[in-house]
């Protein structure tokens, strides 16, 4: 939140402004995920791994590449916050960012999710969202966004002053240094900026602050990814809930979230083109 303006408009201020704005990234030439061959092999889906990720806590699961996974609403409205590591190289992971810029503030069928530099790839598609009706609402809030990072106990030290050691980064620090024996400080720097599965979020138009609020997640809901390389996922059960009021809260109704593991068949997989890294290499 900034504060007002004291500085004279220049006389050709109305000019300034109505420049038409450019998009930064123009992505005519990005590659295209065969969605029809992702419908085809979405019709052969077998689970072969689900966990159970409780309330207020975090857990992580592995997908290997050519894999679905899905994350699942099963007892009530709840968000999650989702880290996405290379299973073999903690160094590639989710890159946020980069996948606000490729694709939207908020992702949905069809997008990608891209890891970060030097790799610059797609390591997650999104195959289906049950919450893809949702669209943008009065207020300018979407679902599924890459704008937030995730809850962390530094902030709210900050704000409130108080300690709290169930935000979502505590509880994917916790989980990844669980599932490779590190300890949280070797972890802590791993965890990533997030993508925020279920939150409704968007920016205020006075204030243009960053604002959440009641998910319409409900139990039956589920977003589905395949996983284009072997993959460590992450995920946080938020400790606010549906993010209708606070998001780091003892006191917010706070539900499990699932995750299932599918195996396709991989016959109807064979031509699909696994990225590799990318091909830039800095001469220096």
């Amino acid at each position: 939140m900034s504060s007002t303006p004291t500085v004279t408009a220049p006389t050709d201020a109305a000019e300034r402004r109505a420049v038409k704005p450019v998009v930064c990234y123009p992505v005519e030439t990005l590659p295209v995920p065969d969605m029809a061959m992702l419908r085809r092999a979405r019709e052969t889906l077998t689970k072969v791994d689900d966990v159970i990720v409780p309330p207020r806590e975090g857990a992580t699961f592995s997908v290997p590449k050519g894999h679905f996974f899905r994350i699942l609403s099963i007892d009530g409205p709840q968000v999650g916050d989702l880290n996405l590591w290379n299973a073999n190289d903690l160094t590639e992971r989710f890159f946020s960012g980069k996948t606000r810029a490729l694709h939207a503030t908020h992702v949905t069928t069809g997008n990608r999710l891209w890891s970060t530099l030097p790799n610059l790839r797609p390591i997650a598609t999104i195959t289906h969202d049950t919450l893809g009706w949702y669209g943008f609402d009065e207020f300018g809030g979407s679902v599924h966004d890459v704008i937030g990072t995730r809850c962390d106990p530094y902030t709210n030290k900050l704000l409130s002053g108080g300690d709290y050691h169930h935000c979502c980064h505590s509880n994917l620090t916790r989980a990844l240094a669980g599932a490779k024996g590190l300890s949280f400080a070797e972890a802590e720097p791993l965890v990533h900026d997030v993508l925020n599965v279920f939150m409704c979020t968007g920016f205020t138009a006075d204030t243009h602050q960053y604002f959440m609020k009641a998910s319409p997640v409900r139990p039956g809901d589920y977003i589905e990814f395949f996983a284009e390389i072997d993959l460590l996922g992450g995920l946080s059960a938020c400790p606010g809930g549906d993010c209708s009021a606070k998001h780091s809260s003892d006191a917010a109704a706070c539900y499990p979230l699932k995750v299932e593991i599918f195996r396709p068949d991989m016959d109807l997989l064979k031509s699909w083109p696994f990225p590799e890294r990318n091909g830039y290499r800095n001469p220096e």
